[in-house]
């Protein structure tokens, strides 16, 4: 497994129409692997490719990509990165293995973490015999509500960690519609949430066609601890929920400031 991070240069055209299009993304991310073809499905319960973007700033876009081989941005750096000053020691972009994390990942450990997600549920039609329908959540309360769910997270393998009471300046409660709502009792916030509308397929000239298609994503930032090393190995490698696709599921995690992992 391997983890790269791509600088994108928003100021060039190319750039500004990949960060406009998941599917263009997508299909740019994919393109660094020559060995998997448009037409290949990822195989389930396996590690994939993930990426996600990151604007830190207006003009400060980061790439990150987690996948199972050493990935060739070569083409990303000639359409949206700074082709002028790569060189065979700075090729434009970072990849750095990412084994000797998944391996140090053990039960206790405490991290600072973000995560890029598409929060859904499913509600009943007005038929009664209609399927059910599968809708975004939209509020910052019912993303994180879907993220803290005690069975989603026992199957990600960790848990979002509690502020400690006397931190706490937000009482918890339940919302208008009589849905629980934690108040600020746990480590973790919304950061940015928007519907990304695209179109699946383009035309020869590259322009959108089809029905288009409505992905709404949430930004998550918080702490957890880890409480099952293996099924957290698989979140980090096989990504949570869905629209990976298009950026999507992607988990990251980094050291605590003033505090790192614990290990028993």
């Amino acid at each position: 497994m391997f983890i790269s991070r791509f600088r994108v240069n928003t100021a060039r055209p190319g750039a500004r129409r990949l960060l406009s299009s998941p599917q263009a993304m997508h299909a740019a991310v994919m393109s660094a692997f020559p060995h998997i073809l448009p037409s290949d499905r990822p195989v389930p319960d396996a590690p994939r490719v993930l990426w996600r973007l990151d604007q830190q700033a207006r003009a400060e876009v980061l790439l990150y990509i987690v996948s199972p081989d050493r990935p060739d941005l070569t083409h990303l750096v000639e359409q949206a990165g700074w082709p002028a000053v790569a060189t065979a020691e700075d090729p434009g972009w970072q990849t750095r293995p990412y084994k000797p994390l998944l391996d140090r990942l053990a039960a206790g450990d405490r991290w600072a973490f973000r995560l890029t997600a598409n929060p859904v549920h499913t509600i009943r039609r007005a038929g009664r015999d209609e399927p059910r329908k599968i809708t975004a959540h939209l509020t910052p309360v019912h993303q994180m509500g879907w993220l803290l769910e005690e069975d989603r997270q026992r199957r990600l393998g960790f848990r979002v960690t509690e502020k400690p009471a006397d931190q706490r300046l937000l009482p918890e409660g339940t919302t208008k519609g009589k849905h629980p709502h934690p108040g600020d009792r746990y480590e973790l916030a919304v950061r940015d949430s928007r519907p990304l509308a695209f179109k699946k397929s383009r035309d020869a000239a590259g322009r959108g066609q089809g029905k288009p298609v409505t992905v709404v994503t949430a930004t998550f930032e918080g702490r957890l601890e880890i409480t099952d090393p293996d099924a957290m190995r698989r979140t980090l490698t096989q990504g949570v929920g869905r629209a990976r696709a298009y950026g999507c599921g992607l988990l990251t995690l980094a050291p605590i400031a003033g505090n790192g992992p614990r290990t028993p």
